[in-house]
């Protein structure tokens, strides 16, 4: 079965965007999408355009579930089933069998996840982000918007090495410090454990790891879009999700989920403005590189000279270029390498 970016579910918008009885205009891969709820208050997603004379259907409104064209006034139902031609007045008969263009839309997490390609093999579910809602834990949620690829947010997101440079003193320190980590690319996915940190976590390493006990900290890349960030440190948990909205070629919508468990419920309240504060702030950073380079990227073309390090970019990129190939990621052979860098 040959495998497309248009196979795999993307945010669209949150949940609170979408109210009853709005329409609502978004893109994904360069696809103009219409989003409104049905009678049932469910999230239908439907092609940006009439089928009549090729309005955008997100000019429209709702009514009683049923989204109708601002500019001859068509009706659909929630299924994109024509039901209505206002000029055929009380006869109408010239309906017929017409529909439109529609997708699959799913409401999950407070996201409204949409999918291009209608799948019978069910290649995907939406990414459920780790803990959300888990009993114990707080999530901060943060939205950006990057002028790059998806694949080159999301291989910084987990990119270690920048850290000490774009994130210093925020993130980590830098302190010539070697690093061993395992890379693993199995199952689609590419998972990175690091071996025997202790500290190095910027500024809130006094409040995080104040003991320096052993950290638990795992990466993990899912094809094509998603990153998680995971640290447990003593009996604190901390996770960082990403997922990445190809908007189009140069643009790229990110929803970040700070997810945590600090300890105590009332900890966990009184950090929620530290750490959207922190998140926000290393984001920032990111987005000034990240912008950049894909300016450098525009003038010179996509070109990279790799370090030891990079072997987490190269894997991710073996995924990533599967799917622009038509493969599945799934279907690509496991690799394990170990990896010793200095940041």
């Amino acid at each position: 079965m040959e495998v497309s970016f248009r196979d795999y579910w993307y945010i669209a918008c949150e949940s609170h965007e979408l109210k009853k009885d709005q329409v609502l205009g978004r893109k994904i891969l360069d696809e103009w999408i219409v989003l409104f709820r049905d009678e049932k208050g469910n999230p239908r997603a439907f092609q940006d355009r009439c089928i009549h004379r090729n309005s955008q259907l997100s000019k429209g409104w709702v009514k009683d579930g049923q989204l109708q064209c601002s500019y001859h006034g068509w009706i659909f139902d929630g299924k994109g089933q024509l039901k209505n031609i206002p000029s055929e007045g009380p006869n109408q008969k010239k309906v017929g069998n017409r529909c439109a263009v529609t997708y699959e839309a799913v409401e999950e997490d407070r996201f409204i996840f949409v999918r291009l390609n209608k799948n019978p093999d069910n290649l995907t579910e939406p990414f459920r982000s780790p803990k959300y809602n888990a009993p114990g834990f707080e999530t901060v949620r943060l939205f950006n918007v990057f002028k790059n690829s998806v694949i080159n947010c999301a291989e910084n997101y987990i990119d270690v090495p920048h850290t000490v440079f774009v994130h210093d003193k925020i993130f980590r320190d830098a302190l010539d410090e070697e690093i061993n980590c395992i890379v693993h690319r199995k199952e689609g996915m590419v998972e990175i454990e690091y071996l025997g940190e202790s500290d190095n976590l910027g500024w809130f390493s006094w409040f995080l790891n104040p003991r320096k006990v052993p950290i638990v900290h795992i990466d993990s890349y899912y094809a094509p879009n998603i990153t998680s960030v995971k640290y447990i440190i003593d009996k604190k948990e901390f996770w960082i999700t990403s997922q990445s909205i190809p908007i189009s070629e140069h643009e790229t919508w990110v929803w970040t989920d700070l997810t945590y468990n600090f300890g105590h419920p009332i900890i966990n309240k009184l950090s929620r403005p530290i750490v959207k504060y922190q998140g926000q702030s290393v984001i920032d950073q990111d987005i000034v590189v990240l912008d950049n380079q894909a300016e450098v990227i525009k003038k010179y073309g996509e070109q990279f000279s790799n370090a030891t390090a990079d072997v987490v970019h190269v894997l991710i990129e073996s995924l990533y270029n599967a799917i622009k190939e038509g493969k599945n990621p799934k279907d690509i052979a496991d690799k394990r390498v170990e990896v010793k860098f200095w940041i």
